[in-house]
């Protein structure tokens, strides 16, 4: 992902990024550094040393913008420090044209809630906001679009930061593929009333979802129609997979079901009941189910224990292992008792030992209270 988003650069950092590193005109070692940019990066604490390591061809660069992509940002509410991270771990921001930036800003703030919120996406997604000029008519194009659709401007915002290549591209290839999903939608009984919320969850979970060829959807859809999945599992499927169903294909998914059905020793229609419990079945290769599946019954868990909770599967051999141990110091036997405890996030699985640890702590009686005494 990070790769994808490092090539949304403006229109002057992707002519030079997209040059060999030998036919550079200022990435030689006979060509001198901008010390005018350095002197302003080095007057805003950037770290310098990070710059020449990572992209050190931005200093050789002329000409350079390093103050007003500064006082743009500080003037949207960026601290010193923020500044300096910003150009610190993006530095092609100083090669985008004022005016550009200004022009960006507007844009964003027709979907951003405030300035604040601005700066602090362009803390975590840089290379998102400053991008070339010459995509700004598709962004433009493509906001519209989403606005008609009635989303969430904040569920917008999300999708241009993170995924800024369907904003840069023409509109036309995001409206062919949000109707491959509403179609699908629909066809597989959604309710109309629901989509827009649907549709907005999905593409808030999975925004490169929107990248993907729509014939793949149908591709694997049609896939699990044929293994016996009822429309509404489909539904189900589609909704809990978040949109991670373009992500996949029949061949990956036929041996992984393959390999699942051999391994727990079960049904067709046993294995579909695990599969809707943990969807994330689907898409693990085989090698890492192995992995988790030996390391579960290495420690003498039951398949039937993870068959009943699937969803264990998930987590990593490491985490599993760690969260066992711990639980053993609670004297919670996973062996005898439900695997729910090892599930969730670490903020869960942490609620879950502070419930144990009361449990254990917690007095048989209350030895303060009068005993009863009959008579």
């Amino acid at each position: 992902m990070l790769r994808l988003i490092a090539t949304s650069l403006c229109l002057r950092c992707q002519h030079v990024a997209a040059l060999p590193s030998n036919l550079r005109p200022c990435a030689t070692l006979s060509s001198a550094e901008n010390q005018q940019t350095v002197e302003a990066l080095y007057d805003l604490a950037v770290d310098i040393q990070k710059v020449r390591k990572l992209k050190g061809w931005v200093l050789h660069q002329c000409p350079a913008y390093t103050k007003e992509v500064a006082d743009l940002l500080k003037d949207m509410g960026a601290s010193g420090p923020i500044v300096a991270r910003i150009l610190a771990a993006h530095p092609e921001a100083v090669l985008c044209n004022p005016e550009q930036m200004q022009t960006q800003r507007d844009l964003w703030m027709s979907v951003c809630p405030s300035q604040r919120d601005l700066v602090g996406i362009i803390e975590k997604f840089p290379a998102s906001f400053f991008t070339s000029s010459s995509h700004h008519d598709n962004q433009q194009n493509n906001i519209a679009y989403f606005q008609s659709l009635n989303l969430n401007k904040r569920i917008i915002t999300k999708l241009m930061a993170s995924a800024p290549q369907s904003f840069s591209r023409p509109v036309e290839q995001n409206e062919v593929m949000v109707r491959t999903l509403q179609q699908a939608y629909q066809e597989l009984g959604g309710e109309e009333a629901n989509m827009k919320l649907w549709l907005q969850k999905l593409l808030s979970q999975n925004p490169f979802v929107l990248l993907k060829r729509p014939e793949v959807l149908r591709q694997n859809l049609l896939f699990l129609r044929d293994r016996g999945f009822s429309t509404a599992e489909l539904l189900r499927l589609l909704s809990n997979l978040r949109g991670f169903v373009t992500e996949l294909n029949p061949d990956s998914m036929h041996r992984t079901l393959t390999y699942s059905q051999d391994t727990i020793g079960c049904s067709e229609a046993e294995l579909r009941g695990i599969i809707l419990k943990c969807p994330a079945l689907l898409y693990y290769p085989e090698s890492i189910l192995a992995e988790r599946f030996e390391s579960l019954l290495s420690v003498g868990i039951s398949m039937s224990q993870i068959t009943e909770t699937p969803n264990v599967l998930e987590l990593t051999t490491q985490i599993v292992n760690y969260r066992i141990q711990r639980l053993k110091t609670l004297r919670y036997d996973v062996r005898t008792g439900s695997l729910d405890v090892l599930n969730g996030t670490k903020k869960d699985f942490e609620m879950s030992c502070g419930k144990l640890q009361l449990h254990r702590e917690r007095p048989l009686f209350n030895p303060v209270a009068p005993l009863k005494v009959d008579g």
